[in-house]
């Protein structure tokens, strides 16, 4: 009796605590709790976390942002994989993509996928219009739509329910992509039309709650849009992977400018507020994809990569984070997509 009820204890310390670099870890608290964030806080000097959403956001919310499909992992890579066999070039130590190109609004831009796991698409959306102007050298701003690409490429997926971040970079080829900005702007030919989100108690966004159904694809400008349709399409010159490889990835970066990113995201990262995301707390919600700008070191000590989320503004530092670069954290080097403007 006395053997048996010790090990029901010991089962029941591991069910509650695991460990995570010799620091004891807490699984069963409330992921919204102020006991969670305090949590995270007291084990980890990495990052910081905070309150960024209600606490009575339900978990289901967060699980439907998670666009990335499940099975991502074994989906094919792009036809092309980009490999760099010259020499690296002497990459800096700091690099970020909205100093090195001021001219290009939309490496600045928070976008909000609202109640829909669209990311897949936000992702490529964001970084297809930062590519387009800086191989401009700022002469085109292109603003592409996600509403676009979510709810018109079948081979990409699911549309709100997931989709292939590779599957929408070889649609932008293929197929192209209309412009369009964010909800309610009345810009360009198909703005997004899934409605953003009040993370907080006061505000003049409706409550977080589970997403809907999937836009329906609508092949016509919005009126007062003066471009037909089939002319406001614009396509990419090629679409490619790049190996798990962050001098590989810093290159392309550096050469032609942000790529989409996609990794498991945990119940951690929805408290992050400042610093260099490391998992440390939580269980998974699944597979989210971003757009990555750059690099950095925090304190000469923590590589990072600088990261562009689409959960508005809000969140995090301005809708940005930073994530534990050169250890594959939470798969972030693993499923990197990017391509070129015709």
């Amino acid at each position: 009796m006395f053997k048996s009820t010790i090990f029901a204890l010991v089962g029941l310390l591991i069910f509650s605590f695991g460990r995570v670099d010799g620091a004891t870890v807490r699984v069963d608290l409330d992921p919204l709790s102020d006991e969670f964030i305090d949590h995270i806080n007291s084990i980890q000097y990495y990052w910081s976390a905070g309150r960024n959403f209600h606490k009575n956001t339900p978990i289901s919310y967060f699980k439907g942002l998670m666009g990335v499909h499940e099975k991502n992992a074994e989906y094919p890579k792009l036809e092309q994989l980009l490999t760099y066999t010259d020499a690296p070039i002497d990459l800096p130590e700091t690099f970020d993509a909205r100093e090195q190109w001021p001219h290009c609004p939309t490496i600045r831009e928070v976008r909000d996928q609202g109640s829909c796991g669209s990311c897949w698409a936000f992702g490529a959306v964001e970084a297809m219009s930062d590519r387009v102007c800086i191989h401009s050298n700022g002469t085109k701003n292109f603003h592409f739509s996600a509403e676009n690409l979510v709810s018109c490429c079948w081979t990409c997926g699911f549309g709100c329910n997931g989709g292939f971040p590779g599957a929408a970079w070889n649609y932008w080829k293929t197929k192209g992509i209309v412009s369009g900005g964010a909800y309610g702007s009345n810009m360009g030919c198909i703005p997004y039309e899934v409605a953003p989100c009040e993370h907080h108690v006061n505000g003049t966004r409706g409550p977080c709650k589970e997403g809907g159904k999937t836009p329906k694809c609508v092949k016509k400008c919005e009126d007062g849009y003066k471009v037909p349709y089939a002319q406001d399409l614009h396509h990419g010159k090629s679409a490619y992977s790049l190996r798990n490889d962050v001098d590989q990835i810093r290159q392309e970066i550096y050469t032609n400018g942000p790529v989409e990113g996609a990794f498991t995201v945990y119940e951690d990262f929805i408290a992050y507020r400042a610093g260099v995301y490391k998992h440390v707390a939580g269980k998974a919600l699944g597979g989210h994809a971003i757009r990555i700008l750059g690099w950095g070191v925090q304190n000469g000590e923590i590589p990072y990569w600088l990261v562009a989320n689409s959960w508005n503004t809000d969140w995090g530092s301005d809708g940005f984070f930073k994530i534990l670069r050169g250890s594959d954290e939470c798969g972030i080097e693993g499923q990197i997509n990017a391509g070129l403007p015709a």
